[in-house]
């Protein structure tokens, strides 16, 4: 907390922040302390415990005890008053002694008041006891306050660290256990069958795992494979076509099972350490339940015919869009009856798919309402939209959101980025760095290889607290549509992609390990876990990137080849302090990924080749005392 803090006059002034919890009730006092001298700007850190809706103040005031410090330091020794200024300090040491409780410190304080009215003593021994650290440390905890003057009441959000932090991996469960039988149509994959890919993935270090849609599918105007107009007999439809006879978003498809068959999937999850994130699409396939009994929620033509989503060109016959300015307050009620039935089968985090094509005022509604009782609920904006747009959703209420990081690939739209996304933008806008999606299969990642994947892994991981993958990323699935598209050949939106995992780990041809060990790294190490303090630190070849992280001790310096076709070179040039160093010091540093030790110093010579070594992730090692032990 930081805030300006002035008064009148030479007198010092002081300040303390006082939180209150989402009860009312006043939690620690906190004092706070200048941030650079004569700048009036004073700051604090404060820790609260719980989740939920916080209040702070900041508290002002004039500190006598302080004031008097400053004056008998020069008046005593100028011998200036000296018996009525060391009897101006023996009552207002009193007077402060009345207010600290008597185990903490009491008679610290009034041993004080004796020692400036004994006069045996030398007035410079008086006041050295007056001076003491002892008495500052209980001062500081119970201070003489005067003139006090307050802020009002401000707003603290305090959420739950999976609202910043988590590994999120994005499967169909369709697809997990699917076969493919040349006659008489695919068998898709179950719930059931879903599970057991799960300790794989709990395996690999992930915290989330997130399910597209599960719910009944439209059959009107229904796609067929690579977004064909139209459907074959066994074709199986795209989940975001949501509804039908089936039921609709409070509803299973009944190939995954029942909602049996999904409490079971969560409680599995839930015994891996997984957490169950669910897509909310709101929206609906001309077959919705809601079409039928809410007509009136719906964009209607000249002709009377309902209107489908359209992004021209492209075109979603099998999705209508909902025209919430209809019924705003039936559709927010019924929005929150679905989300509040999803929670009370153990989702607690949701994934929202194009929150922008709605309107703000909606979600601050349903937002609110959910969080008012449930703040522990995390909702994602799936927003790639215009910049205000995103950082509105994240001012209302997203508790995180999906980025431009796809689409930033060079060393500069990289550092441009996450500069902006680690400064004034963290409060309100976390990001959630998705190294591909099933929409989003960027040219970088095509015709890049392996090293492409390896390196946009790291980055992702390293950069933002939190990162995610699409299945199959562990692969280096890279073939598009067709040149120039971002769209997967054979996409999993409309079709079964079944894939053998065994297989690919056994051949070499999985990126797992790599994974694996960027999750255990991102546990192991704090700094991995924060936004704000993201630094970047000189290169002279754009084709390699530095950056770094700090947590109190623990520091991590990344080092990252762009080009995935080529070996690269450079010099790192470390800003010294940022890494909590003065300019001339040295020091070891851990390679994460290869367990090697390298000695470094204000610059440093770096080759990284694809295929070998996609990064340095480093952590400083302090150099030990001479004639001590190494420490970790």
């Amino acid at each position: 907390m930081t805030a300006t803090v002035f008064r009148e006059g030479q007198d010092a002034v002081a300040a303390n922040v006082v939180l209150r919890d989402p009860s009312g009730r006043p939690g620690p006092w906190t004092p706070m302390r200048e941030l650079a001298p004569g700048t009036d700007r004073w700051g604090a850190e404060v820790t609260p415990d719980a989740v939920g809706r916080w209040t702070y103040t900041v508290e002002a005031w004039s500190d006598p005890v302080a004031t008097w410090r400053a004056h008998a330091r020069i008046k005593i020794p100028a011998r200036i008053d000296t018996e009525l200024v060391l009897a101006e300090g023996a009552e207002l040491h009193e007077r402060a002694a009345a207010g600290v409780p008597k185990k903490e410190g009491r008679e610290t304080v009034l041993a004080v008041v004796d020692a400036l009215r004994d006069e045996r003593r030398s007035a410079r021994q008086r006041l050295r006891a007056a001076l003491s650290p002892q008495v500052a440390a209980v001062l500081d905890r119970f201070p003489l306050r005067e003139l006090v003057s307050q802020s009002p009441a401000l707003p603290l959000l305090v959420e739950r660290e999976r609202a910043l932090f988590g590994s999120w991996y994005e499967f169909f469960p369709r697809s997990e256990g699917a076969r493919l039988r040349k006659r008489g149509g695919p068998v898709p994959g179950t719930f059931r069958t879903a599970a057991e890919r799960l300790p794989a993935i709990a395996a690999m270090g992930f915290d989330v795992i997130y399910l597209p849609p599960i719910h009944p599918i439209g059959t009107t105007h229904r796609k067929g494979p690579n977004n064909a107009l139209k459907a074959g007999r066994y074709d199986v439809g795209v989940p975001w076509a949501i509804g039908s006879h089936e039921g609709g978003h409070d509803a299973v498809h009944p190939g995954l099972g029942t909602i049996e068959d999904f409490d079971a999937f969560v409680e599995r999850a839930r015994e891996l350490r997984l957490e169950v994130a669910l897509d909310f699409a709101l929206q609906c396939s001309p077959d919705h339940p809601w079409v039928q009994k809410h007509p009136e929620w719906f964009h209607h033509r000249a002709d009377g015919t309902i209107a489908y989503a359209e992004n021209p060109p492209k075109k979603y016959q099998d999705i209508y869009p909902i025209a919430f300015d209809k019924d705003m307050t039936g559709i927010v009620q019924e929005t929150v009856r679905i989300l509040r039935h999803w929670m009370d089968h153990g989702v607690r985090i949701f994934r929202v798919d194009n929150p922008h094509t709605k309107p703000v005022v909606f979600w601050e509604k349903v937002l609110g309402e959910i969080n008012r009782t449930d703040p522990d609920v995390i909702f994602l904006a799936e927003a790639f939209t215009r910049p205000a747009m995103m950082h509105t959703l994240g001012a209302i209420g997203f508790q995180q959101s999906y980025t431009y990081f796809t689409w930033r690939n060079t060393k500069h739209e990289v550092t441009e980025y996450l500069t902006e996304l680690s400064g004034d933008a963290a409060a309100h806008m976390r990001p959630n760095l998705f190294v591909n999606t099933p929409d989003i299969l960027h040219a970088y990642l095509q015709h890049g290889g392996r090293p492409a994947f390896e390196v946009r892994a790291v980055l992702a991981a390293t950069l933002s607290p939190t990162w995610g993958v699409y299945a199959g990323y562990e692969l280096c699935e890279n073939t598009p549509l067709r040149e120039g598209s971002e769209e997967y050949l054979d996409s999993e939106k409309y079709q079964l992609r079944p894939r053998d995992w065994e297989s690919a780990e056994r051949e070499g041809r999985s990126i797992a390990p790599l994974v694996t060990t960027l999750n255990r790294l991102r546990r192991r190490h704090p700094a991995l876990r924060t936004l704000r303090s993201l630094r970047f630190h000189a290169t002279d070849n754009d084709a390699l990137i530095a950056y770094s992280k700090r947590s109190g001790s623990n520091t991590v310096l990344v080092v990252a080849n762009l080009d995935p076709h080529h070996t690269q070179e450079a010099t790192v040039s470390l800003d010294m302090p940022e890494l909590g160093l003065d300019w001339s010091d040295s020091f070891p540093v851990r390679d994460e990924l290869t367990g090697e030790t390298y000695h470094w110093g204000r610059a440093n010579y770096v080759r990284l080749e694809p295929g070998v070594a996609p990064a340095h992730i480093l952590t400083l090692r302090p150099s030990p005392p001479i004639g001590g032990s190494p420490t970790s």
